[in-house]
């Protein structure tokens, strides 16, 4: 199954949502967020901004769905709803609900790039090539024919090349 997370939150902006106890397991030992969404088999960075992208009634629908399905859950996690609310609570939010997913931005993300990379060195060879046309076109051509050498009137005396035997 593919899941897809938001890019606007980091890594570090989930620590206290995955470090956060959901209580006690079997054994009296603190059962993290990330150590649950590990037992259930989810990716707990990419579920933790998944969670944070969704709104917060989702989010703690879901999360207590995943807290319920924990194998050998304590009496403690029956409140799974009170649980998940709480948890929820700690995720950074969102300042747009239209965030998109690295599923959709890795899917259209670098052949979008290169498009429009592509495209914007096209407009820009195009208005190269169109300024320095406008440049020569206004420069006036002078004839082939017009051309002279530049002359003079004085005539220097020729000399012989040193060591030239004479």
């Amino acid at each position: 199954m593919t899941r897809s997370v938001s890019v606007v939150v980091r890594k570090s902006e989930l620590d206290n949502f995955l470090f956060a106890t959901i209580g006690d397991d079997r054994n009296d030992v603190p059962l993290s967020v990330l150590s649950a969404l590990a037992r259930l088999d989810v990716d707990p960075w990419l579920e933790a901004a998944e969670l944070a992208r969704l709104p917060r009634e989702t989010a703690t629908q879901r999360l207590a769905s995943s807290i319920a399905a924990l194998p050998d859950r304590q009496s403690a996690y029956l409140e799974h709803g009170t649980i998940a609310a709480r948890l929820i609570a700690l995720l950074p939010r969102q300042a747009s609900p239209k965030i998109p997913s690295l599923g959709t931005l890795l899917d259209a993300g670098h052949e979008t790039k290169f498009r429009a990379g592509m495209f914007l060195f096209a407009v820009l060879m195009a208005f190269m090539l169109a300024a320095q046309w406008i440049v020569v076109g206004r420069q006036p051509l002078a004839p082939v024919d017009s051309v002279q050498a530049p002359t003079s009137s004085t005539v220097l005396p020729q000399t012989l090349p040193p060591n030239s035997g004479k």
